[in-house]
C-alpha cells in the first residue's frame, strides 16, 4: 500500500462534510506524492463544477483559470473521464490549451499538471488535480498509488452523499453512543446492506433497462445523480420506481 493509500485507508468512515474528504486526500496527495499542491472538484446536477477544496494559492488560480476559460486539464479529465498528464506544460500545453496555458504561465509557477477523474462504474462524479512547480512525471510506484488513491477518494465522496445515516446504537456499560459506522473505509462500508432496500434494487433494474447497462453501471448512474442533487441515494430510487425520474443517455 502506497503512503497515500495507506492515509485514506486510516480516514474514519463518519467523515461526513465533503470538504473534510477533500481536504484530506488532497494533503494526502501533497505529501505522499512528488507534487507540490492539490484541489478537487465535483460534477453538480447542472453540468457544471466547484473546487471542493484546493491546498495553496496556486491550487486555487488553476481551478479558476480551468473554470473560467473551459479548458486545460481538469476540463479534459472530466469530459473524457480519462487521466490527462502534462509533464511540461511550456512545451505541451500551447497545442492544446493555448489560451490556459498562457494564462498559466503568466499567473502561477506550476510546470506540471495531472489530473485524474473520480469515477465510480461509468461515471465521473469529479476531478483531482495535481501541479508540480517544476517539469516531470511520477515515479511508477507513486502513480500506482495515486491511481488507487483516486478510487478510495471517489468512493469516501459518494459514501457523504448517498448513503443514509444509520441509527445511533448505545453501547452497553459505556459512555458514548456508537454512530454505527464501520470504523474506517478498509470495511465496505458503502455498499452494506444495499439491496436490503427493495427501492434500490427495483430502480437499478429499472434504469438498466432503460438505458441497456449492467447492473453495476446502473447503480453508479443513480449514485452520481444522487451526488450531484445532494440527495440520498434512496430518494432517487424512489423517484424512478414512481417514474417521477427516467433515465436517459443524455443524463450525465
Amino acid at each position: 500500500m502506497g503512503a497515500v493509500t495507506a492515509k485514506l485507508a486510516g480516514m474514519v468512515a463518519d467523515v461526513l462534510d465533503e470538504q473534510e474528504v477533500a481536504r484530506r486526500v488532497c494533503e494526502a496527495c501533497v505529501a505522499g506524492l512528488d507534487v507540490d499542491g492539490a484541489a478537487i472538484s465535483v460534477q453538480t446536477a447542472a453540468a457544471s463544477r466547484r473546487t471542493l477544496w484546493a491546498t495553496d494559492g496556486v491550487a486555487v488560480v488553476l481551478e479558476d483559470l480551468q473554470f473560467t476559460l473551459n479548458e486545460g486539464v481538469c476540463v479534459e479529465a472530466a469530459t473524457s473521464g480519462l487521466p490527462v498528464l502534462v509533464e511540461d506544460l511550456g512545451r505541451e500545453g500551447g497545442r492544446r490549451w493555448p489560451v490556459f496555458t498562457a494564462e498559466v504561465a503568466e499567473r502561477t509557477p506550476a510546470q506540471a499538471l495531472f489530473a485524474l477523474p473520480l469515477r465510480w462504474g461509468a461515471v465521473t462524479i469529479g476531478v483531482l488535480d495535481l501541479y508540480r512547480l517544476r517539469t516531470g512525471g511520477l515515479a511508477a510506484g507513486q502513480w500506482q498509488d495515486l491511481v488507487r488513491a483516486v478510487e478510495v477518494a471517489a468512493l469516501l465522496l459518494l459514501g457523504v452523499r448517498t448513503r443514509p445515516r444509520p441509527e445511533p446504537r448505545v453501547v452497553p456499560g459505556a459512555e458514548r453512543v456508537d454512530s454505527g459506522y464501520p470504523e474506517s473505509v478498509g470495511e465496505d462500508w458503502m455498499n452494506g446492506g444495499l439491496f436490503r432496500r427493495p427501492e434500490i434494487h427495483q430502480a437499478t433494474g429499472m434504469v438498466l433497462a432503460q438505458l441497456g447497462i449492467g447492473p453495476e453501471e446502473a447503480l453508479a448512474r443513480m449514485r452520481a445523480r444522487a451526488y450531484g442533487e445532494q440527495r440520498l441515494l434512496i430518494d432517487v430510487a424512489r423517484d424512478v420506481v414512481a417514474r417521477r425520474l427516467v433515465f436517459t443517455e443524455e443524463m450525465k
